[in-house]
């Protein structure tokens, strides 16, 4: 009984001093911090993302910022060089149209040269009775009408407003008087006809304005 008792004990304390036992003791503890260790890695990398994004968040705002500028500037840059190219072709266009005009009013004098020698002729005597007063009369005529018509071809019309409204814009008056038959406010005598160039005056009209009596 004794001798089991020995034997007993032995194997307990072989058991208790196996090698296997004691290296699987350290790989325990090991295996505890490490999955410690793992915690706390797993927040730092947590902590580190979430840092990341923030700046990432920041720095897409600020591109988008700079986008939203920079679209604003591109914007407004087309604007102004769509306002540029408008006026530039508006005074292409102006002066196509408006740049005889200096030459029309040296023609004007011309026309009114021959209104008046058209005028001045005795319209009794231009018979046939007197042939060659009568040509020249005819030959004043026509080239009168001829020059209106080249006129009108290039956008010069005649202004000759009788009757009309007083307009400051086509007419500058010379006096205003009282003219029987003509209603305060209208064109009662055309001393000198004027012309508009496309619209637009070119000379006015020299006249005298009915007023009240």
């Amino acid at each position: 009984m004794a001798g089991w008792c020995v034997r007993a004990v032995r194997q307990s304390y072989s058991l208790v001093a196996s090698p296997a036992l004691t290296r699987a003791s350290p790989r325990l503890l090991c295996t505890a911090t490490q999955q410690k260790n793992g915690h706390g890695s797993e927040e730092a990398e947590k902590s580190d993302q979430s840092a990341a994004e923030a700046l990432l968040m920041e720095e897409k705002t600020k591109l988008e910022d700079q986008l939203k500028d920079m679209t604003e500037k591109y914007k407004r840059a087309l604007a102004d060089t769509e306002n540029l190219r408008t006026r530039t072709q508006k005074m292409i266009e102006d002066a196509k149209l408006y740049g005889i005009q200096g030459f029309c009013k040296d023609l004007l004098e011309v026309a009114d040269i021959l209104e008046k020698a058209t005028d001045s002729v005795p319209k009794e005597e231009v018979t046939t009775q007197n042939p060659h007063l009568k040509n020249l009369y005819d030959g004043l005529v026509m080239t009168e009408v001829q020059i209106q018509k080249v006129f009108t071809k290039h956008g010069l019309v005649k202004l000759n407003p009788d009757g009309q409204k007083f307009d400051p814009y086509e007419h500058e008056a010379l006096f205003h008087a009282p003219v029987e038959g003509k209603d305060p406010g209208t064109v009662a005598i055309v001393t000198k006809v004027g012309y508009k160039l496309h619209g637009r005056t070119l000379r006015p009209a020299l006249v005298g304005v009915a007023k009240a009596p």
